[in-house]
């Protein structure tokens, strides 16, 4: 039906909205992540930067850290940049066993060097175990401070899937990271 659209009309261009703006000028920018790991062996798992004591670890090649992989790639989704895996490779040995914040940290300097600014960060953390309800603020906090963003820009939930699926099966742990970023003022 757009393509309809469009051949009917050529004055209408695929980068338009309805009142003719143009869709690159638009200040904000919204980027969704997921990612999945698979609990192995240990006795830690890390959300957020946050060691969370548990009877396994994650299977990974770096840390494990599923929030930030999935934050992430919201982040990299949002400035059109791919998602995680183009940028630090699993076959990199670099990136063999890092801690997944300083990978967030190159990620938020892509952004930055983009001219965009993070808004506001939600997540949704979906595992049967471990449970995670006094985590929860600890891993605001951190991601606070690694965004420099107030407690009220950042949002974490958890929940589980009732027993369903891989999750509930107690097989791993899935996140869904979404961000909003927004243009910074070219006078600072």
């Amino acid at each position: 039906m757009a393509d309809k659209l469009v051949q009917e009309n050529p004055e209408v261009q695929q980068t338009s909205i309805a009142d003719g703006t143009d869709a690159r000028s638009l200040p904000f920018r919204i980027g969704h992540g997921y990612d999945v790991h698979r609990f192995g062996s240990g006795d830690h798992i890390v959300l957020a930067g946050v060691n969370i004591p548990y009877h396994a670890g994650f299977i990974a090649h770096s840390d494990g850290d599923v929030l930030i992989h999935a934050l992430c790639d919201a982040l990299l989704g949002a400035i059109a940049a791919g998602d995680i895996g183009r940028h630090f490779p699993d076959n990199d040995k670099r990136y063999k066993n890092i801690n997944s914040q300083i990978l967030l940290e190159k990620v938020i300097k892509m952004v930055s060097e983009k001219a965009y600014i993070v808004a506001n960060i939600d997540t949704t953390i979906i595992a049967q175990t471990p449970k995670l309800s006094a985590y929860i603020q600890p891993m605001q906090d951190r991601l606070a401070t690694i965004f420099s963003l107030s407690a009220e820009q950042v949002n974490i939930k958890a929940t589980t899937t009732e027993h369903l699926g891989f999750t509930g099966r107690e097989e791993g742990i899935a996140v869904h990271a979404v961000v909003m970023i927004y243009k910074k003022h070219p006078d600072g």
